[in-house]
């Protein structure tokens, strides 16, 4: 599972919101790796630019949001433990509003929080048939 969540390429295999994504840096996933994705929220077309600032095999992966949009993540995971026979997966995103994204910052929370058992479960279907 940790493979599959570090290409941030499979991003559009699970989050609908995800247009489309690319890795616009060298190399394997890792710290510092960028991806640069268009993303469809409350049917708003997005430009957002994340790099990875964390990557711990099997356990972690951590990342911010370069994008100046109104919203944007300060910083965002995900962490992997066993489980059993499978992998308990943690996920989080800090969002900060910038200028009049103050005011909707709230709102994109509650609407991820509310998603975040849906999402989750996207995720772990699609790994499981991959």
């Amino acid at each position: 599972m940790f493979a599959f969540l570090a290409d941030g390429e499979n991003d559009t295999r699970f989050s609908s919101r995800v247009i489309e994504i690319a890795k616009t840096t060298d190399g394997p996933p890792g710290v510092g790796t960028v991806y640069a994705s268009t993303v469809k929220d409350a049917g708003v077309k997005t430009h957002r630019e994340f790099k990875l600032t964390e990557f711990e095999v099997p356990t972690r992966i951590r990342w911010t949001e370069l994008s100046k949009n109104l919203v944007v993540v300060t910083e965002g995971g995900y962490d992997l433990a066993p489980a059993g026979e499978g992998t308990q997966l943690t996920y989080f995103n800090e969002l900060q509003g910038r200028g009049i994204g103050v005011l909707i910052a709230g709102f994109a929370l509650r609407s991820a929080r509310k998603g975040a058992e849906a999402f989750a479960q996207a995720i772990k279907t699609t790994v499981e048939s991959a």
